[in-house]
């Protein structure tokens, strides 16, 4: 029986993670962000690596997609600003 590779590839989304939209209310240090999601819940978000490569800038009031684990909600990646 084969091993199934977990590895996403470049444009696929974690199976797994789950999205919430919000707003950012805080820039913190080391690239990371206070996130109050459309529930009331806060997210302690970091960049996903294409924002970061892309130089994609982000300032409080932006609206953005965050990807939290299922684990523990209270960490996630900011996966798009829109």
């Amino acid at each position: 029986m084969a091993k199934k590779n977990n590895k996403t590839t470049k444009n696929e989304k974690r199976e797994d993670a789950v999205e919430f939209h919000g707003t950012i209310e805080e820039a913190l240090p080391a690239a990371m962000f206070k996130v109050i999601c459309e529930n009331n819940h806060t997210v302690l978000a970091t960049l996903s690596g294409r924002l970061r490569v892309n130089n994609i800038r982000i300032v409080p009031g932006d609206t953005v997609t965050v990807e939290v684990s299922p684990y523990d909600l209270s960490r996630g990646r900011i996966v798009w600003r829109g």
